[in-house]
């Protein structure tokens, strides 16, 4: 059993393309920033990159409530997916995280100081730090 946990910044606007069956695939970038002091006091840090996919009513969401900058927390898988390069013939690997459950973790004010959760759906999605049906 594998699980990947991650809290981060969308790098990008996710991009939502559909499958030829009609199912939303959304893609798209988070970077993760670890700190700490070093032995001399200096405050040291390193980002890590992921490439992030999600599936189904959970990508449509995506595509239409986060942007580049937006902070999430996601759980998911670390996939493998290859490609032949049309050109080349080469073989082609990139590591993705599925996402199984997301959580938007950017408050959206609704004028009265507290988060304003969005619609519910089919999918396991959390939005604005509130558990949603789906």
């Amino acid at each position: 059993m594998q699980k990947v946990l991650l809290i981060g910044n969308l790098g990008c606007d996710p991009e939502v393309k559909y499958s030829q069956q009609g199912t939303a695939i959304a893609q798209f970038s988070i970077a993760t920033t670890e700190r700490w002091k070093d032995k001399g006091g200096e405050l040291q840090e390193h980002t890590e990159w992921f490439a992030v996919k999600t599936f189904g009513r959970r990508a449509e969401i995506v595509g239409e409530n986060l942007h580049k900058g937006s902070r999430v927390y996601l759980e998911g898988r670390k996939r493998t997916e290859s490609w032949d390069d049309k050109q080349t013939s080469a073989k082609h690997y990139r590591d993705l995280v599925y996402v199984d459950r997301i959580e938007f973790l950017d408050s959206k004010d609704s004028g009265n100081g507290h988060r304003d959760p969005a619609g519910s759906t089919d999918d396991e999605t959390t939005l604005t730090g509130q558990e949603m049906p789906f």
